[in-house]
């Protein structure tokens, strides 16, 4: 058995696969070696460095070794976020967060789209927001505290149509967003608040909010200020009724409103237009009933004169029937006296 071993092991270690093996496991070894020594350049440097200072051994060993593990631990941060050069976030691209958020407020649409066109409010309600300056009708500088730091950011409006939708991209030095905000009636005096973002975060808070949503939940928190805001309010402190397509303003805020009066006009003049026909109308129906009224009121006289002489004719019809039978009575009478006149004279003679 010892010896059937032992052939066995000759045999291996003659075989040229084995001498192959060890050529591999070699090139491994040297290349790893080197690795090690590349990474420990700048340590090493600063090590040598801090001797040639006439620091002592042991202040110069830590020195390199604390260069080192920075280095390292650097290295692995920038894989971490995406800027490493291999796994998965290679490449330097960031992920994006996507913001959906929506709210109900307790005003007419057109009071919720025009307090929203006054950005430079936004730093009275929202949190975080320290001041808001408008360049022009389509641009606007922004600064945003972020933890301990401050932000800095221009925003561009690509689209705004009153009453309807606000579309706008900002680029700053820590990220850039992509956003739209849309307006809903639900009825005379409530409105749907719709925000959509599309985040891409580039630095490290940035980043590190990205890992735990802070976006969504301080989107949602605005949006709840802003709801206080404009309802405790009651109306917008201004508006902006112009409209921008593509980045451009297509009507600007003074013939915005100059329409928008004008067709109110126009409005309030078809309805006065439609009122006055019915006034006619009934002017003419009043008209009317007043003409009819003194012949009615002649015919009611004529019935109560009719009324008064009925009495009277039946008054009059009655005695000439008793007349009638009267003077029959009458001659009857008037033959006995007669009749007894003549006795009483033939009596005499």
């Amino acid at each position: 058995m010892a010896d059937t071993l032992g052939k066995l092991k000759d045999d291996i270690v003659r075989s040229p696969a084995a001498d192959r093996l060890k050529d591999e496991l070699q090139s491994y070894v040297q290349a790893r070696a080197t690795h090690a020594l590349s990474g420990l350049g700048s340590g090493l440097a600063k090590g040598t460095q801090a001797l040639a200072e006439g620091k002592p051994p042991g202040q110069a060993v830590l020195k390199a070794g604390a260069s080192q593990l920075k280095d390292s631990l650097k290295d692995k941060v920038k894989g971490m976020f995406g800027k490493g050069g291999g796994g998965k976030g290679g490449g330097g691209k960031s992920k994006s967060v996507t913001v959906v958020e929506d709210i109900d407020v307790g005003v007419p649409v057109r009071e919720a789209y025009d307090q929203w066109t006054q950005f430079q409010e936004f730093s009275t309600f929202a949190k975080g927001v320290v001041s808001v300056e408008k360049a022009d009708d389509t641009s606007s500088n922004w600064k945003v505290k972020v933890a301990k730091s401050t932000r800095s950011w221009k925003a561009n409006v690509t689209e705004q149509v009153p009453d309807e939708r606000i579309s706008w991209t900002t680029e700053g030095a820590k990220g850039t967003v992509k956003g739209v905000v849309t307006f809903h009636p639900l009825g005379d005096s409530l409105t749907r608040v719709l925000l959509v973002l599309e985040y891409f975060p580039k630095g490290l808070f940035e980043k590190t909010g990205n890992i735990w949503r802070a976006q969504g939940r301080r989107a949602r928190l605005d949006l709840k200020l802003y709801r206080k805001f404009i309802m405790m309010r009651g109306e917008a402190t201004d508006g902006w009724r112009g409209e921008i397509r593509d980045g451009e303003v297509v009507v600007d805020h003074e013939t915005a409103v100059a329409e928008e009066e004008e067709e109110q006009d126009e409005k309030a003049e078809a309805g006065g237009e439609a009122d006055e026909p019915r006034a006619e109308e009934d002017d003419e129906d009043a008209a009317y009933e007043d003409e009819e009224e003194p012949e009615g009121e002649g015919d009611e006289a004529e019935f109560a004169d009719e009324d008064e002489v009925e009495p009277e004719d039946a008054a009059d019809a009655e005695p000439e029937e008793e007349y009638e039978e009267e003077p029959g009575e009458f001659d009857e009478a008037a033959e006995e006296e007669d009749a007894e006149d003549e006795r009483r004279v033939a009596a005499r003679r």
